[in-house]
């Protein structure tokens, strides 16, 4: 089966190809026999009845420095392709909405990975509140009186923006930190939004896992653990990957939320764990597949495009 296939993603020149996940589902697609399209999100349009993309063919290698080539830059009707990747990083704003409400104008006739409805309607650090029996203690307000008063019920706790990622804006305030007034005022001043408050894990110094999950399924896990002097372990901000076999509770966590990601076509999923409790879901563009594959063996881009292929197959 070769598919036509367009990725919608961040700009690929300044990507590192031995962690993006985008690029080894590229790479694993081209290796299928798979043609791919490459366009920015700010080139997506909806043009008179038509949902267009302006972008180049694509070709991947792995050479560090010469990983990529494009062709002619043109404009395709994304309902002539087989499937869209919906790659682009977070931060999950309006912009972001946009495109899934594009997008779903063409879905599923073109299957677009993951499925933009349910993009929308999962952000990371909401679905998770489907599931309160498996997550630490959670708040999400604007209002100063509702996150004190958490604070006060919890000691320490993480604060942070609901529509964040990467780490950016996260912080642990101790029992007896005196910031939160602060915090809450910087916040507020340049964000609408709420904000989430959950109870710290003291087990994050150990490392927050970060479990992948294939149409619903565990495929692996890695551990992300925290650089020294530092809380959060995302790679971003330097953690350090390292190899973790999924445990007994990761299934259970895999077990309860497997079938309702499998439902939504959330095809590649990425949740973290911390001390044995949920925290995200996230489900616009998880990544964690090359460490995977480098620790354990597992090539968990192959068995995406499996699940892809399956779908495609069934239409």
């Amino acid at each position: 089966m070769s598919l036509s296939v367009a990725i919608q993603m961040d700009p690929i020149a300044g990507i590192d190809i031995d962690a993006d996940s985008t690029f080894r589902l590229a790479e694993e697609a081209q290796a299928r026999g798979h043609r791919l399209f490459y366009y920015h999100p700010d080139d997506l349009a909806w043009n008179e009845g038509r949902v267009t993309a302006t972008g180049w063919p694509l070709e991947v290698r792995r050479r560090k420095g010469d990983h990529f080539a494009l062709g002619e830059r043109r404009t395709v009707d994304l309902a002539e392709q087989d499937v869209v990747l919906l790659r682009q990083d977070p931060p999950f704003d309006m912009g972001y909405i946009t495109t899934t409400h594009l997008l779903e104008k063409i879905h599923p006739r073109t299957l677009v990975v993951n499925d933009p409805f349910w993009v929308r309607n999962c952000p990371e650090k909401l679905l998770v509140l489907d599931f309160p029996d498996l997550t630490p203690p959670t708040a999400i307000a604007r209002s100063l009186e509702t996150l004190r008063a958490f604070k006060d019920r919890h000691g320490d706790v993480i604060l942070k923006p609901l529509y964040g990622n990467g780490g950016a804006g996260v912080f642990k305030l101790a029992h007896a930190d005196a910031n939160l007034n602060a915090l809450h005022e910087l916040f507020c001043g340049i964000s609408r939004e709420p904000l989430i408050v959950q109870k710290f894990l003291p087990q994050v110094e150990r490392g927050d896992k970060r479990v992948i999950l294939v149409d619903g399924e565990p495929v692996g896990a890695i551990n992300r653990v925290p650089a020294p002097g530092e809380m959060r372990s995302n790679m971003h901000v330097g953690g350090r990957p390292e190899p973790v076999a999924l445990d007994a509770r990761d299934r259970e966590i895999c077990a309860r939320i497997g079938p309702l990601l499998r439902e939504r076509g959330l095809i590649f999923v990425g949740i973290d764990v911390i001390g044995g409790m949920l925290t995200e879901i996230n489900v616009t563009s998880p990544t964690g597949i090359q460490e995977l594959e480098r620790f354990d063996g597992v090539n968990a881009a192959r068995l995406v495009w499996e699940a892809i292929e399956a779908r495609r197959a069934a239409c």
